[in-house]
């Protein structure tokens, strides 16, 4: 099958419809939406839409979560068309009034084996002109489950941003999910991005990082674990596959498929999580189920640029297409 798509901004992301939008509310995501400027041989940028907390909110979407959005955008034509990606995959913009800031950006430059490096420009951004107070008056859904956040809003300059934020969704019950997902090359203090990432993850019930996250924090996954409360974490090993960890000891793992024709990596890492957190909305009896099911979200994004996450039907299909099988000890 070929999942290969033009990538025109204002095509495939814009365009695409998803059948299960206008439902309720069941997820929430507050943090960073931005354009990625991806950088190809030449030189060449294309702008693609973007923001790991922005793609994840399009991903669950697409995957027939119903989602909202929770920081606001930008009136300017990167902002209008991130509202618009936003709108076509069914998610909900919560934070509706259009604000002056402009939009951020990132530039991604891409290595041979299609892994991006990020340059990100983030001050007096659109994303960020909020509060804590904002982001709770605007979570006030009551079929809320689930309320996601991580990468650059685990950044210490928005600690009283996010923080507060996720103590109140602790205290109404909801389930914390948090995606370390780190960026280091944007942060000026290590230790005080250290620092806030423990206090994060402190909320968190839910945890998703990758090989390298692990190896930035020097952390393992089982300690990363014991000195949480999150019950179940997920470890992204780029073509190695994912592995899922939880605080009563079950370790599960699940490889790539093989012969994926990767185009880059740009938004796997989002891809993966809502593939594992709609799975898990649906049925939380099947924690190797809903792991395949990441891993087969994520395939299907690496083999088009960009983010362009996949439905929940396209994840599906590509779980039983014979050349991309997924080998796990429960299959």
């Amino acid at each position: 099958m070929d999942y290969s798509r033009d990538t025109s901004i204002n095509q495939h992301c814009l365009l695409m419809e998803n059948p299960n939008k206008n439902q309720s509310i069941q997820a929430l995501c507050a943090g960073e939406a931005l354009i990625d400027l991806v950088s190809d041989s030449s030189g060449k940028l294309t702008p693609c839409l973007g923001g790991a907390v922005y793609n994840l909110a399009r991903a669950l979407a697409l995957q027939g979560v119903g989602t909202g959005y929770l920081n606001p955008l930008s009136s300017d034509l990167y902002g209008q068309q991130l509202r618009a990606g936003l709108e076509a995959a069914g998610a909900e913009v919560l934070d509706q009034a259009p604000v002056q800031e402009p939009s951020s950006l990132a530039v991604v430059n891409l290595d041979a084996d299609g892994k991006a490096a990020y340059t990100f420009y983030r001050e007096g951004v659109a994303d960020r002109k909020t509060s804590s107070d904002q982001l709770n008056k605007l979570s006030q859904y009551p079929e809320v489950k689930i309320v996601c956040t991580g990468c650059l809003a685990l950044s210490p300059d928005d600690t009283k941003l996010y923080l507060p934020w996720l103590a109140e969704q602790k205290r109404l019950g909801r389930t914390i999910c948090i995606d370390v997902n780190v960026r280091a090359a944007v942060m000026n203090d290590a230790a005080a991005y250290k620092v806030n990432i423990d206090a994060a993850l402190h909320y968190a019930d839910i945890i998703k990082a990758s090989d390298d996250d692990m190896a930035y924090l020097g952390l393992g996954a089982q300690k990363l674990l014991a000195k949480t409360r999150a019950k179940i974490f997920l470890l992204t090993l780029g073509s190695q596959g994912a592995q899922l960890l939880t605080s009563s000891g079950t370790c599960l793992t699940v490889q790539s498929p093989l012969d994926l024709q990767v185009v880059d990596t740009v938004g796997a890492g989002d891809c993966f999580f809502a593939g594992f957190l709609a799975h898990w909305l649906r049925s939380d009896s099947s924690l190797q189920a809903a792991l395949n099911h990441a891993v087969c979200s994520a395939s299907i994004n690496v083999m088009r640029q960009g983010c362009q996450p996949p439905t929940w039907a396209e994840a599906l299909q590509q779980f039983t297409h014979p050349k991309h099988r997924l080998y796990s000890p429960a299959l």
